[in-house]
């Protein structure tokens, strides 16, 4: 589907204005709507085109500044050694409770969005795959999809690096998919395990992908980008989210 790329909405939040990045068909209609989080580095052109191609699939789909507190409207870092240090400064700097309150926002700007057919999932690579799952907690959210999501086996997102989000799983109602690769320093084998069995645990309903990949490997720029294994994670994201709505 053709679709318009270059809209934006500026939301109130708790915690100050957040920049919105908007991506959706062309055609009239209303569709189900994603919520997508970037990783670090915040809305980079990698981030842009992955958000497309979601768009382009028939959704609608919101990518959010999540360091609005912080950063100016519309600045993304570069993926170099200042840009990684400055996202994960600010990674542990910002409160769980302002991560929550701007998904919240988004939420229930969704419902007033008249392209939205009120249908709404989440979807995160990094730390936007820890976003996505912690906004599976909200009970509106029918389908998260997470790539390597981060410090959720060590409860070590946000300010005071105490996280809860192992501890919540029993509140998600929704479907979640999670996809990994083995060879990610971040998330360890037991780091992983330890997610499973939680999930298992809560009773969650989930998908569970391991691939012999990098951390990153969807991110089309750099080193660790494998296009042959995007192909077949869209094809995964694309079935999962046509059976989760």
């Amino acid at each position: 589907m053709i679709i318009y790329s270059n809209e934006t909405e500026d939301l109130n939040t708790p915690t100050g204005l957040m920049r919105c990045h908007i991506f959706r068909p062309v055609k009239e209609g209303k569709y189900a709507a994603i919520i997508f989080y970037s990783e670090i580095y915040q809305v980079t052109q990698p981030i842009r085109r992955l958000a497309s191609y979601i768009a382009g699939q028939g959704y609608i789909v919101i990518v959010p500044e999540v360091y609005h507190e912080y950063e100016n409207p519309g600045v993304a870092f570069e993926y170099d050694k200042e840009g990684t240090d400055r996202g994960n400064c600010l990674k542990f700097e910002k409160p769980v409770s302002a991560y929550d309150s701007d998904t919240t926002s988004v939420i229930e700007w969704l419902k007033t969005y008249p392209y939205s057919n009120g249908k709404i999932g989440s979807m995160g690579v990094c730390l936007g795959g820890h976003l996505a799952l912690r906004a599976a907690l909200n009970p509106e959210i029918s389908a998260a999809v997470c790539f390597y999501a981060t410090n959720v086996h060590d409860a070590t997102l946000g300010k005071g690096q105490r996280d809860d989000t192992l501890k919540r799983f029993q509140d998600i109602k929704g479907k979640v998919m999670f996809t990994w690769g083995k060879q990610d320093p971040h998330i360890p084998f037991a780091g992983r395990q330890l997610i499973r069995e939680a999930l298992e645990k809560a009773e969650v309903q989930y998908e569970w992908h391991e691939f012999n990949a990098q951390h990153a490997f969807l991110r089309d720029e750099g080193p660790r980008y494998d296009p042959a294994l995007f192909q077949t994670c869209m094809g995964l994201v694309i079935r999962f989210l046509r059976d989760s709505f």
